[in-house]
């Protein structure tokens, strides 16, 4: 791995678009080739058992929310204090992981997350919980999330190396994914059966294993990354890096808008199963499994891609969107349902391609800073969609709120890619291929004669 002054300067990685838009020959890769590394198949597998806890916190703190108020706002209100952190402290946060050891870093935000869900265990378990409760909880959750994504998402750079980090992120996401299925349907068996303060107990109770999985792992087989040095302007000097490159500061802004306004899936999925459907906790563990399902898939493809293409970034978004406002105007709970499988696969689709795209574009002594950033704008923005969608859905119902996420991500994504495809002095191209329609951008100065249109 290239960690020397000279890095920020490297051309980008084979199989990533470069700054004018111009795709570089993919890397044909084995789709769990990042496992066969001892250090990242620790990594991964301490993650699973902690992924399900974290599925079962969710599903049961938003039901719990639910249960109290009867208010779609106060889910969303939840959801915002989770991730108000990221928003107020998120790059600062990401200062402090380019100087720390990732390693003892996550030692400590997943002790912290741990001690965090065992508290509310506790409270709701013994009867004694409030509103109140749950959201001082979540915002804890926050604070040590303001630290423990960055280090994690660059801590998989020194898991795995630069070759296998496209592999490594995607089988991430796969990873979360999978838990995604297991988590939410034995979130709800335990909400009906026994209550949501034991799907607390267990999200604090998995952190043993990733907490033990990051001690038995050997330093020295960690591809070693310059850590920054204490010192001013380092804040700066990050956000100067990201705004230098357009690759990096236009992929921020579209999942910015996306994660605000159209991944607020507690929000509408919660309404969704309660006010429109009338189907209780059971739909709504039964929508965020296919969900997941399809989460699932699109992060196998990914892994299986070797290529992390921002064209195919803009595509995802604007499909992720429409579906959406098609799932939106669903008549039925199975049709409804059964949507949430293509709206998994676009939307882990770009999730993957953005997050490693940023990844593999950043000089390692940066990704601290850039992936805060990145988190910061993904996760952030919740605190600021989440109330507004909750607001919508309240005032115009749940159909007209996943409505209006969907139009939001489908127009940032249209708008960003015309801006990409102007920077990068691109041009559409309408035509024919091997006598299939063919529509893509191509350099404005391209000189082949291409298929007659049609």
């Amino acid at each position: 791995m290239s960690t020397g002054p000279g890095a920020a300067s490297a051309p980008a990685p084979d199989g990533h678009d470069d700054p004018t838009g111009t795709p570089r020959t993919p890397r044909k890769t084995s789709m769990f080739a990042s496992l066969k590394v001892r250090n990242y198949r620790l990594f991964f597998l301490g993650q699973v058992v902690s992924n399900i806890g974290t599925w079962m916190q969710r599903i049961a703190q938003d039901w719990l929310v639910l249960s109290l108020t009867g208010s779609s706002a106060a889910v969303g209100i939840t959801t915002a204090l989770q991730f108000l952190p990221m928003l107020l402290f998120g790059l600062y946060g990401g200062v402090l992981v380019d100087r720390w050891r990732k390693r003892t870093t996550l030692l400590f935000t997943q002790s912290a997350m741990a001690l965090s869900a065992l508290a509310l265990a506790v409270l709701t378990l013994s009867g004694q919980v409030q509103v109140w409760h749950v959201y001082v909880a979540a915002f804890a959750m926050g604070l040590a999330t303001v630290l423990d994504n960055p280090a994690r998402q660059s801590f998989v750079a020194e898991l795995v190396g630069r070759d296998q980090l496209q592999n490594a992120v995607s089988l991430n996401s796969a990873n979360f994914q999978s838990a995604r299925l297991v988590g939410p349907a034995v979130a709800g068996v335990m909400i009906t059966g026994v209550g949501t303060g034991w799907a607390f107990l267990a999200n604090g109770l998995s952190f043993v294993a990733p907490l033990t999985c990051l001690l038995l792992m050997r330093a020295r087989d960690l591809h070693a990354v310059r850590r920054a040095p204490r010192g001013k302007g380092q804040l700066r000097e990050g956000l100067h890096y990201v705004a230098g490159r357009p690759e990096l500061i236009w992929t921020i802004v579209l999942v910015g808008f996306i994660g605000t306004f159209g991944f607020n899936f507690p929000v509408f999925l919660s309404a969704f199963a309660d006010d429109v459907f009338h189907a209780g906790a059971g739909a709504y563990s039964l929508f965020n499994t296919l969900m997941a399902v399809g989460s699932l898939a699109g992060a196998l493809l990914a892994a299986r891609r070797g290529t992390a293409r921002l064209r195919v970034l803009i595509a995802a978004a604007l499909g992720f969107g429409a579906l959406e406002i098609v799932a939106s105007a669903a008549p039925e709970l199975w049709l409804f349902a059964l949507l949430m499988v293509p709206i998994g696969v676009f939307s882990m689709t770009v999730n993957v391609t953005a997050n490693t795209s940023i990844q593999m574009s950043t000089d390692p002594a940066m990704r601290g800073r850039v992936m805060a950033l990145y988190m910061m704008v993904f996760l952030g923005g919740s605190p600021i969609g989440a109330p507004i969608v909750g607001w919508v859905t309240d005032a115009y119902g749940a159909r007209a709120g996943f409505a209006a996420g969907g139009a939001v991500a489908a127009g940032a994504a249209l708008v960003i890619g015309l801006v990409l495809a102007r920077v990068g002095n691109l041009r559409l191209s309408v035509g024919w291929h091997r006598g299939h329609p063919q529509v893509r951008f191509v350099p404005r100065d391209r000189r082949e004669a291409l298929a007659p249109v049609a």
